[in-house]
């Protein structure tokens, strides 16, 4: 079991290391990264993260959904430059190309879901999804879309999830289970662990105990 990182940059951390060993336990995996904190700014996240990466054993495109975000972070990370990439310009190239290569996609949302799902579904390494927002994209759509929508968010991996609560903190760290900490006078208190993600009735019981 982990302790609750006491800021962003032990979290961070905590990422790196989640992430190594979630690629090395499943090298062609969907893998998930989620910091749910408000007011984060995730280019320079995504930036740190991936020159992390770049030191260890792993080399990942650093891929955002649109051609703006991937301007944007070759213009505030010129080292990386050759490792940045857009969806769409993946998604013309022959996935041969980039088969050996794992992707970090950052902050794919609603409006993303077709074409990083045929990125997903081309990609042949490991692809890791760094906050991203799908689940919010069954809005306004049929239900058989709905479904399709849910299964694809559901074959994703949970690497790294750490979630403030109003009285705690829900946080998974792989290969670890779901830990739930309860905010007591003295500071954090793990008071539960979930082999799978807990309901919200299961926190709240938790938090109470």
């Amino acid at each position: 079991m982990f302790l609750l990182p006491a800021d962003l940059k032990a979290a961070e951390s905590m990422v790196l290391e989640a992430l190594q060993i979630s690629i090395k336990d499943q090298p062609k995996g969907r893998w998930e990264v989620k910091l749910k904190f408000e007011g984060l700014k995730l280019m320079p996240l995504a930036l740190r993260l991936s020159k992390n990466l770049q030191e260890t054993e792993l080399f990942p495109l650093l891929v955002w959904p649109d051609a703006g975000g991937a301007a944007l972070a070759r213009k505030n990370a010129p080292d990386l430059a050759d490792q940045i990439s857009s969806i769409n310009e993946l998604l013309a190239k022959d996935p041969e190309e980039y088969a050996e290569k794992d992707l970090l996609v950052v902050g794919p949302q609603p409006s993303d879901y077709d074409i990083f799902e045929q990125l997903s579904n081309k990609h042949l390494g490991a692809l890791v999804m760094l906050n991203g927002r799908l689940e919010d994209a069954a809005i306004g759509i049929g239900s058989v879309a709905r479904e399709r929508r849910r299964r694809f968010v559901d074959r994703w991996r949970k690497a790294f999830w750490l979630e403030p609560l109003e009285r705690g903190a829900l946080m998974r760290v792989h290969p670890e289970y779901w830990q739930l900490f309860r905010l007591d006078p003295d500071g954090y208190r793990q008071v539960e662990t979930y082999e799978q993600r807990p309901e919200a009735e299961e926190i709240e019981s938790g938090l109470d105990s």
